[in-house]
């Protein structure tokens, strides 16, 4: 007999194709009513498939007795109460490694926009402003000094690609980490001594607004924030008013507080470069990520091991 997979929220078709041909699915976001739906079908479940960003909480796992894993499909997973779901016997995995590559690129990616105004001189080509004069000059990113805050994989990656830039690089991290970067315990010392900070931290409570106001005062007027991390490891406000006031020179940003909203006044902004969260965003990348919640999924109701198990 198929399991019941609860898939709650869209996904890309490569998985739900997957999932279709597999499980007996369950597609809350196609739903009018979600919280009725839930209802009628929370006996039955036995799998979640769930993108980063819907909450996963413990009155939601406690509704549902039969259910004995949730697939997450992204790095992060913040939005699920994983130590409960532990105490229920409910596995919890995740999507690492096989996005590795494409956040590192679109972090070097967001530096370089940021440094060089790639955004800014396309529209000043498209909008024919270049017969009136010259393009202003922009900033060297080559041999400038950068700080990872977070050297996971994903910040090992940022790192290699960054030292054919020949930058400086350093980094903060919760431990010193086996790589030969020079390690600052302090955030904020880190924060002094770099030209950019690039922040690639998990999400969750431990990390909420990280990089505060401290944070960016240290980095200072000729400082570059990027965030390829989660919207909430930085307080927007104080960042958005650093960026108003030139406390800091520039931000490059995938992620926000509260996506897919992002503040007005960061899009009035000049000096920054704004993505709607794509870092890990290209077909290759996102066929593997489904692939893996597929896997996952399959590898529990067959007895073998799971592939990126969380808890």
């Amino acid at each position: 007999m198929k399991k019941n997979l609860l898939i709650m929220t869209e996904m890309p078709e490569y998985f739900i194709s997957l999932a279709d041909q597999n499980f007996n699915t369950h597609k809350l976001w196609k739903q009018k009513d979600e919280d009725s739906y839930l209802f009628e079908i929370k006996e039955s479940i036995d799998a979640i498939a769930v993108m980063g960003g819907y909450k996963i909480t413990p009155d939601l796992m406690k509704s549902m007795p039969n259910l004995k894993i949730i697939a997450c499909y992204g790095v992060g997973y913040d939005a699920i109460d994983v130590n409960f779901a532990k105490s229920l016997g409910i596995k919890v995995t995740n999507t690492p490694e096989v996005l590795n590559d494409e956040v590192a690129d679109t972090a070097i990616a967001l530096m370089l926009c940021v440094y060089k105004k790639i955004v800014k001189a396309d529209s000043f080509a498209r909008d024919n402003q270049w017969p009136n004069g010259d393009f202003p000059l922009t900033k060297k990113f080559t041999g400038t000094r950068l700080g990872i805050v977070g050297m996971g994989r994903i910040g090992k990656a940022i790192a290699k690609r960054a030292e054919a830039f020949d930058c400086e690089i350093s980094y903060n991290s919760r431990t010193k980490k086996d790589v030969k970067y020079k390690f600052y315990n302090d955030l904020n010392e880190l924060a002094k001594k770099v030209d950019t900070l690039c922040v690639i931290t998990p999400g969750g409570k431990e990390t909420e607004k990280l990089i505060n106001k401290d944070v960016l005062n240290n980095l200072g007027k000729n400082g570059v924030l990027i965030n390829v991390a989660r919207g909430t490891v930085i307080d927007q406000d104080e960042l958005i008013n650093c960026l108003e006031n030139k406390m800091i020179l520039a931000a490059g940003l995938d992620v926000y507080t509260n996506e897919p909203h992002i503040p007005e006044k960061l899009m009035k902004l000049a000096n920054t470069v704004l993505l709607p969260h794509i870092a890990s965003g290209t077909v290759e990348t996102r066929n593997a990520m489904g692939q893996l919640v597929f896997d996952n999924i399959k590898n529990y109701f067959e007895g073998t091991p799971l592939i990126s198990e969380v808890n």
